[in-house]
């Protein structure tokens, strides 16, 4: 059976592109046709400057908000990434066979430290290293595909990259995986700049939907979207990223055309008012069912417990493999240790 991973980064709350862009297609396909990992990728959190309280909170957040969003713990895996030691023992194997100048190319890691120097000051080494991690995530569970959107297209070739070149060098050990980009919304804009991804660790909130807001608060948020000059609604992707960042938006929660759904609207108004009462009612039952959970904490607990189980029974052998693959002498046995002892101790 394909086994798909990918996860969620607890760095802010999730937002309407989150669950258009992925978490929707996770519940709805993807924990339906093949054997799926949805993990939160906590680890990824510490590369940038991060309040500890704030990043155990969204943890639990984002694991409720996955819950209540339709992935079926029965059907698929949800699991911390910290609570499985086999991330970060295969992620230093994946260093060592990384390259500097791949981890540099890396477009994350050029942009932010670029502002970071331009403000005078410095990013962490984490921020270089960490797509050997996200890597490590992927290949660890044999994996053959990972749905992501477009921004993330480049982690998954780097992975290929790694997973072939270790293959090469220390035999055949990782599934090669490819990544699956989802087919609607694969990039929802923030509604104040268009040009730019509607991204949860934004500082400004304005232009983001989170899945959290209260109703009223979302229809102010589309109310109030950027558009563009005339008052034509065009889908265009380049010339009118405004209004075609709402067809987008209304065609992904109605399951349409963007492009189809341009030639009903004569205004950006009607257009407005059409996708804030699309998204009202998409969060709607996804807000319910997250009340309902907040009120079981011990529930979710126990979905990330068993979750955690399940993913490393699923990664130890791989990561294990990868260990004795590249050259590490394996641990003695206790057990085995205890034995010869016994022997001994008879004869």
């Amino acid at each position: 059976m394909t086994r798909i991973f990918s996860g969620i980064k607890p760095t802010g709350h999730l937002t309407l592109g989150n669950y258009l862009g992925a978490i929707r297609q996770w519940a709805e396909v993807d924990q339906h046709r093949a054997e799926s990992l949805f993990s939160i990728v906590d680890l990824h959190a510490l590369t940038v400057d991060h309040d500890p309280g704030r990043v155990r909170r969204l943890s639990r957040q984002a694991a409720t908000l996955l819950l209540a969003s339709g992935i079926d713990p029965e059907l698929a895996t949800v699991f911390v990434q910290s609570h499985v030691d086999e991330h970060a023992r295969l992620s230093y194997l994946l260093e060592c066979v990384a390259t500097d100048g791949e981890m540099r190319r890396m477009i994350q890691y050029k942009e932010k430290s670029a502002r970071e120097r331009a403000r005078g000051g410095s990013v962490r080494l984490s921020l270089l290293t960490y797509p050997a991690l996200m890597a490590a995530d992927i290949l660890a569970y044999g994996t053959d595909e990972v749905p992501v959107g477009d921004d993330q297209t480049q982690h998954v070739e780097l992975t290929r990259d790694l997973a072939v070149r270790f293959n090469q060098r220390y035999g055949q050990t990782f599934v090669v995986p490819r990544a699956t980009p989802p087919k609607v919304a694969a990039r929802v804009m923030d509604l104040q700049d268009p040009t730019s991804k509607m991204g949860k660790s934004h500082e400004a909130g304005g232009g983001i939907v989170y899945l959290l807001d209260e109703p009223e608060v979302v229809r102010k948020k589309i109310l109030r979207a950027v558009t563009d000059s005339g008052s034509e609604v065009v889908y265009d992707r380049a010339a009118r990223p405004g209004v075609s960042n709402l067809l987008e938006i209304l065609a992904a929660c109605r399951g349409e055309n963007p492009e189809a759904l341009s030639g009903a609207y004569e205004s950006y108004g009607a257009l407005k008012s059409d996708t804030a009462d699309a998204v009202v009612e998409l969060l709607r039952p996804v807000q319910e069912r997250h009340k309902e959970l907040m009120a079981e904490p011990a529930y979710v607990e126990e979905v990330l417990r068993r979750g955690a189980e399940q993913a490393r029974a699923m990664a130890k052998p791989t990561v294990d493999g990868a260990y004795r693959a590249i050259g590490l002498l394996p641990p003695t046995n206790g057990d085995a240790r205890q034995e010869r002892a016994l022997v001994v101790r008879t004869v």
